[in-house]
């Protein structure tokens, strides 16, 4: 079970595609956060939902809202992943301590070695409004991210 709605949102400092840092902490009180744990890059179902979110981009990075996508897959591989696909969002490695910050989340899969699918809407004050998680192979519905954007207060 990921953490549940209401609960403060771990704080963590992962490097993004382009080794840079980001700070979750450096988002409250500017912007909500969309933070999306998926598996492993150059994976199917991982591509589909990623392109959803490129393809749809001004609802999920705008001066409301920051989307940072995280894996257990490095920095590199995420470099690589961004280039081929045009993500254009931080796709952050969780890379050492292996899985650790989807361990704080508890999406972690300690069977397979990744992350679920976990999505985390951080509101600007660091709490949790949103939170899903499902298993490897299945599809997160976008759809329920949207409206859990727009209920959020601004």
């Amino acid at each position: 079970m990921p953490l549940a709605v209401g609960s403060s949102a771990p704080d963590f400092a992962l490097k993004d595609q382009n080794n840079q840092v980001v700070r979750l902490r450096d988002f409250h009180d500017r912007k909500a956060v969309l933070l999306v744990f998926y598996p492993l890059t150059f994976t199917g179902t991982c591509q589909g939902e990623l392109t959803g979110i490129r393809d749809n981009l001004g609802l999920y990075a705008n001066d409301a809202v920051q989307v940072l996508a995280v894996s257990v897959d490095s920095t590199y591989s995420h470099k690589i992943w961004s280039l081929q696909e045009g993500f254009e969002f931080p796709l952050l490695a969780d890379f050492w301590p292996h899985g650790e910050v989807a361990q704080q989340y508890e999406v972690f899969n300690a069977t397979a070695g990744f992350a679920n699918r976990g999505t985390f809407l951080i509101d600007r004050t660091g709490a949790i409004a949103f939170a899903e998680e499902v298993g490897p192979g299945e599809a997160r519905d976008q759809g329920a991210w949207r409206e859990a954007i727009a209920a959020l207060k601004p």
